[in-house]
């Protein structure tokens, strides 16, 4: 890659030194040698000092039967950052959020549970079908402001 087209900012922050790309993707070399994409650098969520990688609780989330597809981003909240979940539930079941917090419980050390589980009818996705993430924080600070509320 040269460049990105008539943006020598975005250039020049993603192509460093000697010509590498930088991807902002998160990798890890197993024992043998193979690397594994494991997330993204802008998703990574730092809680309590912890890498919280959101594909990891994604998998932990989307094991459970009733769960179609989730969502996780970070948040920050009081000098640091807390794991929001939005869920997309089989249609027709009874999912509760306290259900998945023991699901997760089982999957994830404590650090990386949600500290925030929100059940759509849909997750918010493009016409090709791919989760608009940046939607998601806007909406959580209005669900969390509701949950406020309520309680």
């Amino acid at each position: 890659m040269q460049g990105y087209y008539r943006d020598d900012l975005a250039t020049r922050a993603a192509v460093v030194g000697d010509g590498w790309f930088r991807t902002g993707d998160l990798g890890r070399r197993d024992k043998d040698g193979y690397l594994f994409i494991v997330g993204r650098l802008k998703e990574l969520i730092i809680r309590s000092g912890f890498n919280v990688y959101p594909a990891e609780v994604e998998t932990a989330l989307n094991a459970h039967p009733d769960v179609i597809q989730c969502a996780v981003i970070g948040r920050k909240a009081d000098g640091n950052e807390e794991v929001i979940a939005f869920v997309e539930a089989r249609v027709g079941s009874r999912l509760q959020a306290t259900t998945l917090r023991d699901h997760a419980r089982d999957r994830l050390a404590a650090y990386k549970r949600p500290q925030h589980i929100f059940i759509l009818d849909r997750i918010p996705a493009s016409p090709t079908g791919k989760i608009l993430k940046a939607t998601l924080a806007p909406l959580a600070e209005q669900l969390i402001a509701g949950e406020k509320s309520v309680g």
